[in-house]
């Protein structure tokens, strides 16, 4: 995991010298990564992009800025991924003895996520030989967090990844993340 990243997330400069927030940072990292459990699930669909939204496997999700990222693509990736319950246990014991331990590790978790995300996203490129258009998630600007039941049920993440969702609509383990990825379509 990218140190750089994690001091990032801790709104902290990526050349800091300040050893006590780089041996915090180092702790948080190896507690994450040790007990992380990435699982990352995704399907392909054809898509209709519209002016308002996007009609993807028989859902239609309102959203002009999905729209927007989306047009041109006649296909897109639907992912989840997570990093796993044991780290939402852990940031949990460090903030009930350590709370800056417990904000690096929120910061290790969030960059770890992210990496995990990344390395899906590279591995889908590569498999498919495709570019792919800047991941958009349910909450981003005008694409509502309520359509994450709509995700949830195409990908049957809980079934397949045991993410849960709750009533208002957080991702249980809270690392976690749905995105959709626009497929550039190329006519070689």
């Amino acid at each position: 995991m990218k140190k750089e990243e994690v001091l990032r997330y801790l709104r902290t400069s990526s050349k800091t010298q300040d050893g006590q927030i780089l041996s915090l940072v180092d702790t948080a990292c190896k507690k994450i990564e040790s007990v992380s459990v990435p699982k990352t699930l995704y399907r392909i669909f054809d898509i209709e992009v519209g002016e308002d939204g996007i009609t993807l496997g028989g859902e239609t999700f309102k959203s002009v800025r999905l729209a927007e990222n989306l047009k041109g693509c006649s296909r897109a990736v639907l992912f989840g991924a997570t990093l796993g319950t044991a780290v939402d246990r852990e940031i949990n014991r460090a903030a009930s003895t350590d709370v800056a331990l417990a904000m690096a590790e929120q910061a290790a978790a969030a960059a770890e996520i992210e990496e995990v995300c990344d390395s899906l996203e590279e591995n889908i490129k590569a498999s498919l030989g495709v570019n792919l258009r800047q991941r958009y998630s349910p909450g981003y600007f005008d694409l509502k967090i309520e359509e994450q039941k709509k995700v949830f049920a195409l990908l049957e993440l809980t079934k397949r990844t045991g993410i849960t969702l709750t009533e208002t609509f957080e991702m249980l383990p809270t690392k976690s993340v749905t995105a959709f990825i626009g497929i550039e379509d190329s006519y070689d």
